[in-house]
């Protein structure tokens, strides 16, 4: 299988540095090729401006610069720079993604985001189908990324309590919730649980080894493991186009766990 490794952090020698190595090592020992993108070993720039795309695709006819249009434009008229175009390849080859990241301030680097700004193009990553009063687009569950499994590998400095149901972080499911079905699940892939490491100030060589093991499982059964149960959004829990879920599916439930599937008859979906 086809592999591909996003990850930043700014020193080689971090806990996130060794898992990158060991993540690299562990799926290459299986047989899988692997590419990787280490943002800040490859100076990644992160801010998606008018300096990334030609004059005619970067500013409308008033000469404003609106960002959607001209990186559809740019991905249309295959002028995009050479590291977005890249980067997109590697999205296209792979049969699965892993993104590594420390948690900080409660999301991902920001030079991380970057790389989802720009290289999530119109047309790309969203801007993609069909929009009219039966469908609204091809995302969420949908999309060209659609068939491809994603997993994020997470290291915190707090401990696991803190990011508990009534931890004071707030769950870690909602954290990453942005994440896990806005980037990943929005151009289509399926998102497999998370891996957390927690309190990374206090990993020794003991738990670095049962961090090991555990991650290494992680990723023995990436092809088996059951994602995490979004509901599509075409798949007819939504009313479209208002994009609300069915009175019927998961009545009473709100924020982010309604938009997960609990499997039972009331939450089959109706036309």
């Amino acid at each position: 299988m086809n592999i591909f490794l996003l990850t930043a952090h700014p020193e080689p020698r971090s806990l996130n540095g060794s898992l990158s190595r060991f993540i690299i090592d562990r799926l290459q020992a299986q047989g899988h090729d692997v590419q990787v993108s280490d943002l800040y070993a490859m100076k990644w720039k992160a801010s998606l401006d008018r300096d990334d795309f030609q004059p005619d695709d970067a500013l409308d006819a008033e000469g404003l610069f609106n960002a959607s249009t001209a990186s559809g434009r740019a991905l249309q008229h295959g002028t995009q720079p050479g590291d977005i175009a890249a980067e997109q390849a590697k999205l296209q080859w792979a049969d699965a993604v892993i993104v590594l990241f420390p948690l900080w301030w409660y999301s991902m680097p920001a030079v991380m985001k970057g790389w989802f700004d720009r290289v999530y193009a119109y047309g790309f990553a969203y801007g993609v189908g069909e929009h009219s009063d039966h469908r609204w687009g091809e995302r969420f569950g949908e999309g060209l990324l659609a068939g491809k499994r994603a997993m994020l590998v997470v290291t915190t400095g707090g401990w696991a309590s803190h990011y508990g149901p009534r931890g004071v972080n707030g769950p870690i499911d909602d954290l990453l919730f942005p994440m896990h079905h806005g980037m990943l699940y929005y151009p289509g892939m399926s998102v497999l649980p998370p891996y957390v490491v927690h309190r990374t100030g206090k990993v020794d060589a003991q738990k670095y080894a049962q961090i090991e093991n555990e991650l290494g499982q992680r990723l023995d059964t990436l092809w088996t493991t059951q994602p995490i149960a979004y509901r599509p959004q075409n798949g007819g829990d939504y009313e479209i186009p208002s994009l609300v879920l069915r009175d019927h599916i998961a009545p009473g439930q709100i924020g982010f766990s309604a938009h997960v599937s609990k499997v039972t008859e009331t939450d089959i979906a109706k036309p």
